[in-house]
């Protein structure tokens, strides 16, 4: 269920606002485009449109497109495409978020904001002080809502992707998996204002330019991370560093760490 958008045609006049759904590419052809579900029922009953009415519609793979309402029911709703548009508004560094589960609905506040703000995915996971009592019958159910809340904010920052939030890891798998990526970062409160977060990052990163690069930040919980925590994820190769001088919530940290990659990537630069 997305929110409006507005769009100018090549005068620069402002068009109809219309409303963003992400769907999968088995529903939208060549042509044609079907809403089910939700979604159908947000354009018919929610937001009462009619025939003729447009919409922006993505598979969240490689086509977005704007298109024209035919028939309509709280059920399903056909549409045919306009007009292909550009798959836009995803960073160039491709980040996921591994966040130590936090308590509470800490970790939908960090998928919502994190998707806003560019996070390609996100890896929940074990750690050895986290507070909140991991219990694996509620994971199915757990990752459904979570997964919603990525597509309902990945709709409202105009996104052309939604990000894939993975299943809990523990931490053995997580540390596992740091060599896959690019560049890991360890954030650790311990570090201070040391090792900063920027300085890592023009380390390794000078040279990249324009190209896609895969970049993991790992968030620990409310607790923090224990030194031997530290120590393997440097030892898998890791960089750690630290967030400034001041301690930071985890959810906050996990947004800081985020802005600062997308900043550093020049996502930040300007439209």
């Amino acid at each position: 269920m997305g929110p409006s958008i507005a769009v100018c045609d090549l005068t620069g006049k402002v068009l109809p606002t219309m409303q963003r759904y992400f769907v999968t590419p088995e529903q939208i052809t060549d042509n044609r485009v079907v809403l089910t579900g939700d979604d159908a029922h947000h354009v018919s009953r929610v937001m009462r449109m009619e025939a003729g009415d447009a919409i922006i519609v993505s598979d969240g793979r490689a086509r977005v497109a704007q298109a024209t309402i035919r028939s309509l029911s709280p059920g399903k709703v056909e549409a045919e495409v306009a007009e292909w548009l550009p798959f836009s508004g995803e960073p160039v560094w491709t980040v996921t978020v591994a966040q130590s589960l936090p308590k509470g609905d800490k970790m939908e506040i960090v998928i919502q904001k994190g998707t806003e703000i560019g996070a390609a995915s996100f890896l929940p996971f074990q750690s050895q002080r986290m507070i909140v009592q991991y219990d694996e019958k509620k994971e199915a159910k757990r990752l459904d809502r979570w997964g919603k809340i990525a597509k309902e904010a990945a709709e409202q920052a105009h996104r052309s992707r939604i990000p894939a939030i993975e299943p809990v890891a523990s931490w053995r798998e997580l540390a596992a998996r740091i060599p896959d990526y690019d560049l890991a970062l360890f954030c650790y409160e311990k570090e201070g204002g040391g090792h900063g977060l920027r300085d890592a990052i023009a380390a390794r990163a000078e040279g990249w330019g324009d190209e896609e690069r895969t970049i993991l930040l790992i968030v620990g919980p409310e607790g923090g991370f224990t030194e031997r925590e530290a120590e393997e994820a440097e030892e898998a190769g890791a960089v750690i560093v630290g967030l400034g001088k001041r301690i930071l919530r985890t959810e906050t940290a996990a947004m800081v760490g985020l802005a600062c990659l997308m900043y550093e990537s020049g996502e930040m630069g300007g439209v």
